[in-house]
């Protein structure tokens, strides 16, 4: 698949915008259209849709590249896609076109899970699904919403009426009943529009995807492993970016009175070293990730939890060392490394987090399961081990 014709021209356009769209905090729509316009929204969707059938390893060079030219536009790719996936697994009766619309990008998709009542802890939403008599009544209270008044249809969570399982919904961006609360401003990724939003409105049933109470289930098996391996993915992008502008300033940059580069000094040097190998090292995990999810195996659930982990946490080492090591000139912003360095804060906070991953990890290596939940909740996280490894290559 020749992935670098449809990228580029995406590339071009996200980097003549990304320093406007971060210092406006505006959503990047240049580079939103050249996605459009790309095919690659259909990146991992069937080619029987009119996708691409691309696997893992597509969607990390793809977002990494993205990541690279304009943060915020890699996330909101990432989040079109991580929606686009549980739509695949799961089509709404009540919209046959869906799955048709997203690949061919005249739909961007969005994911709709978090909420302050339950922050991080994406898979327990308290807002809540009831039945009426003429379908269902949605209330919801969401807290972070990528291209929040920009997507075109949201993938929204809810607790059912009981509270004991999980459901989605897809939900078309001009429903009555569905509204931003507020502009978005953020430290980092500030053209994303990672907006709060409210839902108060009466839906079908044939916007749910699945079943009722699947909700829980596909969100482990067609949403966790390809959100996880895409935001390592921007992580990943970030970094690079953060090495290669460091290495470009420090070589290109003299000490005069020296008569000689800053990469002549052996502290910068070993700093841009440090850099390099964990930068080589995350990649490395990440890709053996990304095969794993593409190829499961059984330890395919590890490399899923560990990946967005080790990705997050070396983008903020990375960067960081990128700002010392360039100095006023990273600080004054003209090298770009501040949005690098600001941009990667974000994946470390965002759910799951790194601290909720390495607890997870944890309790998988230790044989301990990883929800402490209801048992009516849990019963299809104890499954997570299997789904984790099939729903992701599918």
């Amino acid at each position: 698949m020749d992935l670098n014709s449809r990228v580029q021209p995406v590339l071009d356009v996200a980097r003549t915008h990304a320093h406007a769209v971060d210092a406006d905090g505006r959503f990047p729509h240049e580079a939103v259209a050249a996605l459009r316009e790309s095919g690659l929204l259909g990146l991992t969707l069937p080619t029987e849709v009119g996708g691409l059938g691309a696997g893992p390893r597509e969607l990390v060079e793809v977002i990494s590249q993205l990541a690279g030219a304009c943060g915020s536009t890699s996330m909101i790719y990432l989040m079109h896609v991580s929606a686009s996936m549980p739509v695949a697994a799961a089509p709404p009766a009540g919209m046959p076109a869906l799955l048709e619309d997203l690949a061919s990008g005249r739909s961007l998709a969005s994911l709709a899970f978090s909420e302050a009542g339950s922050r991080s802890h994406f898979w327990t939403p308290v807002s809540r699904a009831t039945s009426t008599s003429d379908g269902m009544h949605i209330s919801a209270k969401k807290s972070w919403v990528t291209s929040a008044g920009h997507a075109d249809v949201y993938i929204i969570s809810t607790g059912t009426a009981d509270a004991e399982t999980v459901d989605l919904f897809a939900v078309p961006a001009d429903s009555p009943g569905l509204s931003v609360d507020r502009p978005w401003s953020g430290m980092g990724l500030r053209g994303n529009s990672s907006s709060p939003m409210t839902i108060d409105m009466d839906s079908s049933e044939g916007f749910r995807l699945g079943t009722a109470g699947s909700g829980f289930g596909l969100m482990m098996s067609s949403v966790l492993p390809w959100f996880n391996l895409g935001n390592s993915a921007v992580s990943i992008g970030l970094s690079r970016a953060a090495v290669d502008a460091a290495v470009r300033h420090t070589v290109g940059t003299r000490l005069e009175h020296l008569d000689q580069s800053l990469s002549a000094l052996p502290t910068i040097r070993a700093q841009l070293a440090k850099m390099s190998i964990d930068l080589a090292n995350a990649s490395a995990y990440l890709d053996r990730a990304a095969g794993r999810v593409a190829d499961p195996q059984e330890d395919t659930p590890l490399f899923v939890l560990g990946s967005k982990a080790s990705s997050n946490d070396a983008a903020l080492r990375i960067t960081d060392a990128a700002m010392r090591v360039c100095g006023g000139a990273a600080f004054s912003e003209h090298l770009q490394i501040d949005r690098y360095f600001r941009d990667a804060r974000a994946g470390h906070v965002m759910a799951p987090t790194s601290d909720v991953l390495y607890e997870f990890y944890g309790r998988a290596i230790t044989g301990r399961p990883l929800f402490d939940a209801p048992e009516t909740v849990a019963a299809p996280a104890a499954q997570t081990r299997d789904t984790a490894s099939t729903g992701a290559a599918a």
